[in-house]
């Protein structure tokens, strides 16, 4: 089935957001944190779904609680933004929260994380960690958690909890993980079978990232910074959904076959002709809103189990 027409919304915004990303003079950090605050704009707003700016004791820093209507108070996703680590916010990424929080019928709390390059690998993997641990503090069980997040935010989820069960801690019923970027060697086949259809990102722009959140002191087959390398023995179900045309596509496929292997449950969607976060145009796009609703079902049926 070709792509919907509503999916171009993405498609157009991706494609400026490049062309001014690689412009020249370059762009600094700041203004390209900027532009990508725009990210948010592709989806709806979110009917029944109200929000609180708080902070988190967690992590010291902002973050954004969003609260459906028919939510279930006791259950809550914990969401990592995405931005390549250096860029994104909870604001940026309210609203994506709010449609998976209303699908799941669940509270979703949306964190603020340090970012690269001034803070470098882990320490958003650190404060990830300390969010969820504030959110055991509060009195929530680990059975009614999901930790979900897209792009570098589907890493740290991914390796979020795997920190969490390298330190005994009880871990969430799911994890949820939209077009993560996982590999830290750039080894995918999408990285060049894509190339010429990702609307976002420019080949070669991962190894950027990859230099920005590792520095030149971190192995990129370290398992928390690269999960392909981890054992994920023990570790909770997986929802795991990336576009059929964006470069990080085999990073999501080799994601959920190294969690199978491990004979952890892994359902994997690759959605034709999508593009990075094809998620980010739910309610708008068909595509999206079907990916969103399944995730929302399968969150349903894990918590409490």
């Amino acid at each position: 089935m070709p792509a919907s027409k509503e999916s171009q919304i993405l498609v157009t915004l991706y494609n400026g957001i490049k062309e001014r990303m690689m412009a020249s003079p370059p762009m600094s950090i700041q203004d390209q944190r900027a532009l990508l605050e725009s990210l948010h704009e592709p989806a709806s707003e979110p009917t029944d779904v109200t929000y609180e700016e708080v902070r988190c004791p967690g992590t010291q820093r902002p973050a954004i609680w969003c609260k459906p209507l028919d939510a279930n108070p006791s259950q809550v996703i914990l969401y990592l933004h995405g931005g390549a680590g250096f860029a994104g916010s909870p604001s940026s990424h309210r609203k994506l929260a709010g449609h998976l929080a209303k699908a799941a019928k669940s509270l979703a709390l949306v964190i603020d994380y340090r970012l690269v390059p001034e803070n470098p690998f882990p320490a958003a993997l650190d404060d990830a960690v300390a969010a969820y641990q504030w959110l055991l503090s509060k009195g929530f069980d680990a059975k009614n958690l999901a930790v979900a997040g897209d792009s570098a935010g589907g890493n740290f989820a991914t390796a979020s909890v795997l920190k969490l069960k390298q330190l005994g801690i009880p871990l969430p019923a799911a994890v949820v993980a939209f077009s993560p970027w996982v590999d830290m060697e750039t080894k995918g086949e999408s990285q060049i079978s894509n190339a010429d259809k990702d609307a976002l990102s420019p080949p070669g722009v991962a190894n950027i990232t990859v230099s920005l959140y590792l520095g030149d002191k971190v192995s990129p087959k370290e398992p928390l910074a690269n999960p392909l390398y981890a054992d994920f023995t023990g570790m909770p179900p997986f929802h795991i959904s990336v576009g059929g045309w964006e470069l990080l596509m085999s990073d999501g496929v080799r994601l959920a076959h190294k969690i199978r292997e491990a004979n952890v449950e892994a359902h994997l969607e690759v959605a034709p002709e999508m593009q990075h976060v094809y998620h980010f145009m739910a309610g708008r796009a068909p595509e999206a809103d079907r990916t969103i609703s399944e995730v929302g079902e399968f969150l349903r049926s894990k918590f409490g189990i």
